[in-house]
C-alpha cells in the first residue's frame, strides 16, 4: 500500500510527536510536583481565596493535563507498534486503507473516516 518513503515519513512524524509528548509529560510532572510541594508548606485556605483560582484547582488541572499527555503517548506508541507490524494506515473496522490526509491530521487514527462516523465506533 505505502512506499518505503511513506512509511519512513510516518515513522518520523510519530517519533517527533512522541518526543514532544514525552517533553510535555516531563514538564507537567514537574509542575504538578511543584504545586504539591508548595501546598505542603502552606496552611492557607485557598478554597475561599477571592483572588482567583485555587491551588486545588491548579493541582487538578495539571493532573488532568498530565493524564491526557500520557494517553497521547500511549496512542503514539500504539501507532508505532502498528507501523512496525504493518497495520498502520489500515482501518481496524473495515480493513481498508485510511486516507493519507486523515493520517496527516491524526497520525494515531485507527479507523477510516467512514468507519469513525458509524454509531458503534468511538
Amino acid at each position: 500500500m505505502w512506499s518505503a518513503a511513506h512509511y519512513a515519513a510516518a515513522r518520523d512524524r510519530l517519533i517527533a510527536a512522541r518526543a514532544s509528548a514525552e517533553a510535555l509529560i516531563a514538564a507537567l510532572a514537574r509542575d504538578h510536583a511543584d504545586i504539591i510541594q508548595a501546598t505542603a508548606s502552606t496552611a492557607t485556605d485557598d478554597e475561599h481565596d477571592p483572588e482567583g483560582t485555587t491551588i486545588a484547582f491548579e493541582r487538578e488541572r495539571t493532573a488532568a493535563l498530565l493524564t491526557g499527555a500520557q494517553h497521547r503517548l500511549a496512542e503514539l506508541d500504539h501507532a508505532l507498534d502498528r507501523l512496525n507490524d504493518g497495520g498502520y494506515g489500515i482501518c481496524v473496522v473495515c480493513q481498508r486503507p485510511i486516507a493519507a490526509a486523515r493520517l496527516a491530521a491524526r497520525p494515531t487514527a485507527t479507523t477510516c473516516i467512514t468507519c469513525v462516523g458509524r454509531p458503534s465506533n468511538p
